[in-house]
């Protein structure tokens, strides 16, 4: 059964689909009629999104299957690595936005309409307020590629931005600027590159089993010493799978208590950090006599 944070996961995830389809209509209309390439590039991007959206969809019901014989420590693995086929399509987007932008620049073509740019104006601060909605979201819910989905919205606030200086420039100066859309869309591309990496590192991290959770660390080590029984911790080592966090601890207790006591301490050590801290997934516990 899904978790309250996979369940919010999945609903944002629909959120960003049903948001991007709607975005991607009105800018391909208003670039077609309005004589865009910059709100053109736009559309291609949040269309792009869509699908970007239905992997981040796909990734986080398949990362939320319950362990089985074969995946003993769950599938959140697959997070990360829907993740990167998310990057593939930033990066095949500005390839092919950079490319029409270029082509668009060496061809004569008329200034933008006036009305695009009051189009445009709403759209970014709709992509803005939907980027700050999914981030925080996916802060909550400790999602990969939920961040990756957030990204996207950010990535097409700052494209629609682009466009947006890029058509009033072209406006305001008339005839010899009209390539000023195009520069405008050919930037988006380098700034949607630019983000590509942001998104691509960490879940890289996370696959490399990197560490990133000195504060998760600080967090299991003052919860563990007010278990009975706890003497101190030492070692914790902690691996991210999907939105679950993986804990093994090494905890000191009294070393003249019998096996069975110091069994019933593990357990209870593991069923309090588990509750306390319910991101938790696997928590082995070791435990180290004290002298």
């Amino acid at each position: 059964m899904s978790t309250l944070h996979e369940e919010t996961a999945i609903r944002t995830t629909y959120f960003s689909i049903i948001g991007n389809a709607c975005l991607a209509i009105i800018k391909g209309l208003a670039g077609f009629f309005g004589n865009s390439y910059a709100l053109i590039a736009d559309a291609i991007e949040s269309t792009t999104d869509i699908f970007s959206s239905f992997l981040v969809l796909f990734g986080l019901k398949y990362a939320n299957k319950p362990a089985d014989k074969n995946h003993p420590y769950g599938h959140g693995k697959a997070e990360p690595l829907i993740t990167f086929l998310v990057v593939g399509f930033l990066i095949t987007t500005a390839t092919l936005i950079a490319y029409e932008s270029i082509q668009n620049i060496g061809t004569p073509h008329e200034l933008p309409k006036t009305w695009t740019l009051y189009v445009l104006i709403p759209l970014i601060i709709w992509k803005e307020v939907s980027f700050q909605l999914v981030m925080k979201k996916a802060k909550e819910t400790n999602s990969s590629s939920l961040k990756a989905d957030a990204w996207h919205h950010r990535s097409d606030a700052i494209t629609s931005v682009a466009a947006l200086i890029g058509i009033s420039i072209a406006l305001y100066f008339g005839k010899g600027y009209e390539t000023a859309d195009d520069w405008a869309a050919l930037f988006a591309s380098a700034f949607i590159l630019y983000n590509s990496y942001k998104i691509f590192r960490p879940a890289l991290g996370e696959i490399m089993d990197e560490h990133f959770y000195d504060d998760l660390i600080d967090d299991i080590r003052k919860v563990s010493i007010t278990v009975t029984g706890i003497v101190d911790t030492e070692k914790c080592f902690i691996r991210k799978a999907g939105m679950k966090y993986h804990v093994d601890l090494h905890a000191r207790v009294n070393a003249n208590i019998t096996v069975k006591e110091g069994h019933f301490i593990a357990h209870n050590l593991k069923d309090t950090l588990r509750r306390e801290i319910p991101q938790l997934g696997h928590v082995l516990i070791h435990i180290e006599p004290d002298e």
